[in-house]
Order: C-alpha cells, then structure tokens, then sequence
C-alpha cells in the first residue's frame, strides 16, 4: 500500500515539474517574439533653446510594455514626452515617466503602455531644457545622450544632431551624424558638441503663457489676438522675439502690456512668409520677464464657410510652431445673437469647454506642453440671424433719444442764481495734466515690478534662481511697489475728487483690480484642492484657463484706462 502511495506521489511530482517546464517554455518563447530591429536617434533645437530627443524605434513582435531611456542626470530636463505610430502622430500611447529601468540604477527611463497592440514602427519625442547653452553671440553648446538606453542590444543605431544654420566646431562626438553596429543593452553615455550658429537663430527664453482669442463677426470675418508671457532665460539680454502666424494673416500689429505699440509692425521673414520678428521697444534682462499682444486679421474664405445662417469654422493650431509653450489657450467669441450647434476638437482629454451667455456664445480650449506634435485642430458650427446687427443701433439711437430728452430737460428747467459758485474741483479745475501723467506713469511702474515679482517666484519655484537672491530681489521691489503705492494713493484721489470721466475711470480701475484679485484668490484655492486631491487634474487646467482668462480681460480694462489717461496729456 505504501509502495503505490509513493508512486502515485514521484508520478504527480513528475507531471508537476513537466508543466512548470512547459509554461517557462512557452513564456520563454512568447517573451522572445519580441525584438527591436533598430533605432534612429535625432537630436533637434526648437527656436527658444528646448531641445527634441526623436528615438524612431523599427520592432518585430508583441510586447505589453517598452522601457526607453537614457543617462539619470538628464532627469530633471525632461519636460514632456510624447510616443506615438510614426507616419501618425495623432495615434499616441500612455507614457509612465521615471519608471523602474529592469533594476538597472542610475538610468531616467519611460515606459510605453502598448497593451493595445505594439505597432511596427513608433517614435518617443523627449522635450529637454538647460542642456542647449549659450557660450556667446555665436557659440551654443548642446548636451544630449549618445545613444539611447534599451533592455537589449540593437542590431544598428543611426545618430544625428539636426540644427538647420547650425555647424559643427567640435566635441565628443567626431560629427553631427554617427552610427554604431549591435548597440549593447543598457548603454550609457553623454556627449557635448558646441555649434557655430548664426547670431538670433536660436534664443533661450521661454513662453510661459500664450493666450489666443479668436474673434468673428457678423458677417464670419476672423480676427485674432495673440497674448504671450514670456521670460529670458538667456544669459544676455533680449531685444527681439520670432513667431509663426496663421497662413494669410494681415495687418498684422504688436503691443506691450499697457497697449502701447511695440513697433510700427512686426516684420516677415522672407524665407518663411509666416515667421514674424517683433523688435522689443526695451530690451529684457535676463531672468526678466514681458507682456506683449499680437492683434492680426484672417481670411473669411480659409477658415468659415458659410450656407445660409449657418456658419462652420475649421482651423488647426500650434501645427507650425517653432518654439515649446508652456500653457496655451484659445479662446472663440461668436457674434452677439449666434447659438453654437456643434463643437469637435482633437485635443485630448476635457480641457476645453463652451459657455452659453444670454446674447453670445464662447468656446475655450486648453493646452499645455505644446510642440509642433501636440497640434490639434478645433471644428464648429453656429447659427447667426443677421436681425442681430439691427440690435446695436437700435441701442445707440434708444440712449441718444434718452441723452437728448435729458438735455432738453435740463435746459428748460429753472436756472441757478448767478451767485452760486461752483467748486473748481467740480469743473475739473484742480487736476493738472501732470497729474494724470503721474498716475499713469506710476500704474506702468506698477505693473511692470508686479510681473517681475511674478518671473522671480515663477524662477524660483523652478529652481532657477537661488533662494538668498531671490529674497534680496523680491525685497527690493517690494520696497519699489510701496513707494509707488503712495503716489498712486496720492494722484488717484486728486482724479476722484475731479468728478467726471475722471472718477469714472478711477471706479473702473478699482472694479478691475477686484477682478483680479479674485481671480488670484480663486487660483490659489484651485491650487490647494488639486493639491489636496479634491479636484482632477483636467478639471484643474480647466478652471486655471479660465480664470487666467478673467485676469487678461481686467488687465486689458486697465490698460485702456491708462491709455485714455495718456491721450489726455496730448
């Protein structure tokens, strides 16, 4: 009886151990159906100095996930990733960063989530800062990774630095192109070449913020305004910036954060009809901050299509981009009275959304990390009925029926005794023009170490400025910003007591500037409960867009407040 028991336990042993050795089998083989064929590796510099990491990646087989990477120190530069089905770059894959690198330390790696089907062929784009210096004028010196790390070894890996204007002086490498044969798994290198490039081809600054409103009329003509913040982060100053425009764009115009114009008109390149350089009126130190808007107009035509009192509109964004933006924004304002009937984009996730008002319809979307790759394309329809555009006249001539019944009035009543005197500060007498020129002078001040106060926490939150500097900075303008918070006190109280347009304009600074603050206040609180979880992140970029927004409309009221001031010394 023992005898059997023990056969019948080797037999179940034995069967055991054959099905275990079968399934390491059989894993083993479904595990080596996978293999990288090979990899092409370019290296390229966007205008504002961030650098592309392009890895085009040739495979045979399946594989549930794929681990790239490349040397830890450059970790911290890695802005954004991006795989994606080359030949289709609107067909992207989930990317987890600084994932584990197969117990591999001292490696920054990516893991692509391919359990949707692994494509023959893909690309991952890296976004990289502060490794594309500036040893002067001409002189900029690029650090990258000589090869890319994988879990294998490669069949051929073919290399390539591409910086149009660029040329090679020296470095690790022997050129700007290189290869190598059976590329060894984990590999680990870095390499430097400095490059002679002419002087402005290449600038290191960065746009922390560009808000674009696309506006359309009655009859479907487009205008739109471009609002940059940008900072220099160059160790020379900035006097001039390149950006692209739509096709076709006219009358094209630029100006600073007060709504003073720049230049007479930003000029085209005449290699690239679309590049635009817009020379700043004063130069920006480096760490420093500036506000500009680009106002132009497009073509009907090209983008709205009209049958009836329907209205579509189709346009693509950031396609032709030659810089990296941090945070991008489009906002769309149909004409009073049109109803929007249908909205498609391709941006991913929820950041965008639509806003039904009582007499106009608007649209946002949302985006951040945007490189020519991250370009999406807006779709819409709307209705419009042209009685609309009787609705404003018939306004105008309803208030001045109104305005004219009011003077008939007044000039029909009773008249004063000869001997009342009015105060002069009622007839506006007490305000000199110097007066409202000091206040403008001092709310332009005012604004101006405002934004530079923001470029420093914004450095500094980065790690881009050292904290012990950074509290001397911030001090000083801080002492600055009250200095000029009394003479504000002082000459906007003369306006008050002026009466008139004057105090007008002063209660429409002050509704402005509440405007703002609630706007900051409702940022920090977004802020918070992001932070805390409470909130997505979707929904957070959601709302942070369109409080910015609030922000940008109440700078604008202030800025055409001052202006007005300034016509008024003229």
């Amino acid at each position: 009886m023992r005898k059997t028991v023990a056969v019948f336990i080797i037999l179940a042993l034995a069967i055991a151990v054959l099905a275990l050795a079968s399934f390491n089998n059989s894993s083993a083989r479904a595990s080596s159906t996978f293999s990288v064929l090979s990899v092409n590796q370019t290296v390229g510099v966007l205008y504002n100095g961030y650098v592309l990491l392009n890895d085009t990646i040739t495979t045979s087989g399946q594989t549930g996930s794929f681990l790239l990477g490349f040397p830890h120190s450059f970790g911290p530069s890695v802005v954004s990733v991006i795989a994606y089905s080359t030949g289709n770059a609107a067909d992207t894959f989930p990317v987890s960063l600084n994932v584990p690198f197969a117990d591999h330390v001292g490696f920054y790696a990516i893991s692509v989530d391919f359990s949707k089907g692994t494509p023959q062929v893909f690309s991952v784009v890296f976004v990289l800062s502060d490794v594309f210096s500036e040893l002067n004028s001409t002189i900029f010196e690029l650090v990258f990774p000589t090869f890319p790390s994988l879990t294998e070894t490669v069949p051929v890996c073919n290399c390539s630095v591409v910086v149009p204007d660029a040329q090679y002086v020296n470095g690790t490498v022997s050129g700007l192109t290189y290869n190598v044969e059976n590329l060894s798994a984990f590999t680990y290198n870095t390499s430097q070449v400095d490059l002679t490039i002419p002087a402005g081809a290449y600038q290191n600054f960065d746009i922390e913020q560009l808000t674009r409103t696309v506006n359309i009329n009655a009859f479907g003509q487009v205008s739109v305004s471009d609002f940059y913040f940008v900072t220099n982060n160059s160790t020379s100053t900035m006097d001039s910036m390149d950006f692209i425009l739509p096709p076709n764009a006219s009358n094209v115009a630029a100006n600073d954060q007060i709504g003073v114009p720049i230049i007479t008109a930003p000029s085209p390149n005449s290699e690239y009809p679309n590049r635009y350089t817009i020379n700043f009126t004063l130069d920006v130190n480096p760490g420093e901050a500036i506000k500009f808007t680009v106002s132009y107009d497009l073509p009907d035509n090209v983008y709205v299509s009209k049958v009836g009192s329907s209205f579509t509109l189709n346009m693509s964004f950031f396609q032709d981009s030659i810089s990296y933006i941090d945070q991008a924004s489009v906002g769309f304002f149909l004409p009073q009275g049109a109803r929007l009937s249908d909205f498609e984009t391709t941006l991913a996730g929820n950041l965008y959304g639509v806003n039904h008002d009582v007499y106009q319809d608007s649209m946002s979307v949302s985006e951040q990390n945007v490189i020519p790759l991250a370009s999406f394309t807006v779709n819409f329809s709307y209705t419009y009925n042209p009685l609309w555009l009787a609705l404003g006249p018939t306004l105008w001539i309803f208030a001045f029926t109104m305005v004219g019944s009011a003077v008939v009035w007044l000039w029909r009543r009773p008249r004063a005794p000869s001997g009342v005197v009015i105060p002069s500060t009622a007839r506006g007498g007490a305000i000199r023009p110097e007066d409202y020129r000091a206040f403008a002078d001092a709310y332009e001040e005012k604004m101006k170490i405002e934004g530079e106060i923001d470029a420093l926490d914004e450095r500094v939150q980065k790690g881009r400025l050292p904290r012990r500097r950074y509290k001397v900075q911030k001090k000083t303008l801080e002492t600055r910003l009250s200095a000029l918070d009394r003479t504000l006190a002082e000459t906007g109280g003369k306006l008050h007591a002026g009466g008139g347009h004057y105090a007008d304009m002063m209660r429409q600074l002050e509704v402005a500037e509440a405007q703002i603050d609630e706007a900051e206040g409702s940022i920090s609180s977004i802020e918070a409960r992001q932070t805390r979880g409470e909130i997505s992140l979707e929904t957070y970029r959601k709302l942070l867009a369109d409080y910015e927004r609030r922000k940008e409309r109440a700078k604008t009221t202030i800025r055409g407040i001052l202006l007005r001031l300034r016509e008024e010394t003229y």
